[in-house]
């Protein structure tokens, strides 16, 4: 076999290989995207019930408490936010009341992000562009919101494309 055949056959089934492992990530990547997701915010949600576990507690409990003006102690607001973020993970993990689901997470995200401008001396080391720890945890949110839309662009029947053209 010549040299040209070769590669000329090598490229068939590379092709057809990554058709089948597109066409597979199109069929179950929403579905694990949604569960990834799920488990995030469930876990992270239940790290939250329990004292002294989240090293995101006190920010949440500083951040709720300016956003309130101080009307809502972290006795309180911590355990409503585990709670919120619970109902997210669990909305997710089940696919169930995704239009919900989704609005909370949403509303979720936008206090998750104030940290940056309520609180700059902790969440940037030289403001815009070098963010601290704490910051770069708030920043990565960018990603959760991203698949969140992702997601939600499904919840009325649509559906991703392993190419186009392709149809179920």
């Amino acid at each position: 076999m010549s040299t040209d055949k070769s590669i000329a056959l090598l490229q068939l089934n590379f092709n057809q290989i990554d058709r089948r492992i597109t066409r597979w990530m199109a069929r179950h990547g929403i579905t694990l995207l949604r569960t990834g997701l799920g488990v995030v915010f469930l876990w992270f949600g239940a790290l939250k019930l329990i004292p002294g576990l989240s090293p995101a507690q006190d920010l949440a409990a500083r951040t709720i408490g300016a956003l309130t003006f101080g009307l809502v102690p972290p006795a309180v607001s911590v355990p409503a936010l585990a709670i919120w973020e619970c109902l997210i993970g669990l909305g997710m993990i089940s696919g169930k009341f995704m239009r919900v689901t989704i609005l909370l997470l949403l509303a979720q995200m936008l206090g998750t992000l104030t940290p940056l401008a309520l609180f700059p001396g902790e969440t940037w080391a030289i403001f815009p562009i070098a963010p601290t720890l704490e910051g770069q945890y708030i920043i990565k949110n960018i990603v959760l919101i991203s698949a969140a839309l992702v997601i939600g662009a499904t919840v009325r029947g649509g559906y991703v494309l392993a190419e186009p053209g392709d149809c179920r």
